[in-house]
């Protein structure tokens, strides 16, 4: 992969987890989850049709895509960290998000009712994220598509990076493009 390509793909870089947070780190990556839905509206809603249908990168998803697939990928998060907070290390049933942002409510469907939906979601998972002992970010779920054990903890840092990296690709598409 050429170096544009990767910068393309990961414009805030890859993800990292140390194998732990401080307590600062973890606030930090809270507010990343509590601030995306206000950071994603401010970015879209004054964009036109056909900027919304454009990837953020060759063969990439469009602008609209990558709104639904917050609402995919962060209604799997939530389940995931009830789960793991309510069963025992329990094995997590993956999806194909390649697939999913291929269906017609992620390629046609409006953005307002994704952003309505991705607020309504991090009001609910911010609550719950704020009140996490440092037992509960202990609690484990198994991803077998990785093969591995994910603590909340580290999954928190997850989809806070994962907020950051997609919302990175649309505010670089948009200075890219000049919007």
């Amino acid at each position: 992969m050429t170096t544009e390509t990767e910068q393309l793909k990961y414009p805030i870089g890859k993800r990292q987890y140390l194998g732990s947070l401080s307590q600062a780190e973890l606030d930090s990556c809270i507010n990343d989850i509590t601030s995306l839905p206000v950071s994603l509206k401010k970015e879209v809603e004054h964009l036109s049709q056909e900027q919304l249908d454009t990837p953020y990168r060759p063969g990439g998803w469009t602008v609209r895509q990558v709104v639904h697939h917050f609402c995919d990928s962060h209604m799997n998060a939530f389940i995931r960290f009830k789960l793991a907070l309510t069963e025992d290390s329990p094995t997590i049933k993956p999806y194909a998000e390649a697939l999913w942002a291929e269906m017609a409510d992620c390629k046609t469907m409006p953005v307002e009712p994704g952003l309505a939906l991705v607020t309504a979601l991090h009001e609910r998972w911010t609550v719950l994220l704020k009140t996490l002992s440092a037992a509960e970010l202990q609690r484990s779920y198994v991803h077998p598509e990785y093969g591995k054990v994910f603590t909340l903890e580290e999954a928190v840092s997850l989809y806070a990076w994962h907020c950051r990296h997609h919302l990175a690709h649309i505010t670089e598409l948009k200075k890219r493009n000049h919007w």
